[in-house]
């Protein structure tokens, strides 16, 4: 009688999973269905017809940017700080050089001791070469270059481009802390992220905290860049809380995370001298 009982119990509990597994499994098709409906009015880019680089990044602009990452011994921070914006100033209010600083930060939470700075150059690589070929004949920044390298311990950087149906970063008023996401995704998946992300990005827009997104070019490859403004971490624990429950955040989650290797966060303080404050 034991082992009767124990099979019926089985038998229900069995009959119970199937019940629930089919309906699970019928509402992720419904859900499937919608958002494969509501793809045919998103514009998607075919990854066979051009380089990622022309279908991703805008047409109307040729816009190139370059992030640098300045790690900077402990000691020498606050010095370095006031002489980076110095040269910055400079080089931003000049109309001889083709480039201008969208901002800079210090790191926060991430690497410590830390510098990022965003610049863009109007006019995509003429710009870069012509303003690169500028500064080697410019006796001031070459001494700007010895004293800084006096004060780090290593850099790297990254030639980038700006995805087309992100926010292109305008200076903005303080005071705000920024984050960047920073994504390494797997070879072969720039196409399907952008795909993504240019339906998911509406959801993000609300509390103006999109800045800008990027990917790179020249440097470490596939690399995503996603820039984002808070007034607090508060206030970005609230917002990104707040696009789960928008009906279609999930599935972008759901299908953009399979195509990540890696991801970091750096939460930055701006610079008294960044345009993005």
């Amino acid at each position: 009688m034991a082992t009767t009982s124990c099979v019926r119990s089985k038998g229900r509990m069995l009959y119970r999973y199937s019940v629930n597994l089919q309906h699970a499994t019928r509402r992720f098709s419904e859900s499937s269905d919608k958002g494969w409906f509501r793809s045919l009015f998103v514009h998607k880019v075919d990854a066979r017809k051009d380089a990622h680089s022309n279908l991703l990044s805008k047409k109307e602009t040729s816009n190139l940017y370059k992030i640098q990452f300045h790690n900077v011994k402990p000691e020498c921070l606050e010095a370095y700080n006031s002489l980076e914006a110095e040269v910055q100033d400079r080089l931003h209010q000049d109309q001889d050089y083709p480039c201008e600083v969208v901002g800079s930060w210090n790191t926060w939470y991430g690497e410590q001791d830390q510098a990022v700075h965003l610049w863009r150059y109007r006019g995509g690589y003429p710009a870069l070469t012509e303003c690169l070929a500028k500064l080697r004949k410019n006796k001031e920044y070459l001494e700007f270059r010895k004293e800084r390298a006096k004060m780090l311990i290593s850099r790297q950087n990254q030639l980038l481009l700006e995805f087309s149906f992100w926010n292109e970063p305008f200076p903005r008023p303080g005071p705000n802390i920024y984050e960047m996401r920073t994504y390494h995704l797997k070879p072969g998946t720039m196409i399907e992220w952008g795909n993504h992300w240019a339906r998911a990005i509406k959801y993000r827009q609300e509390n103006s905290e999109a800045v800008g997104g990027f990917f790179s070019q020249i440097g470490d490859l596939y690399v995503v860049h996603h820039l984002w403004a808070y007034e607090s971490l508060q206030a970005r624990e609230e917002t990104r809380n707040s696009a789960w429950l928008k009906e279609g955040w999930d599935v972008n989650v759901y299908y953009t995370v399979p195509l990540i290797r890696s991801m970091a966060s750096r939460i930055m303080i701006p610079t008294k001298s960044s345009p993005l404050q």
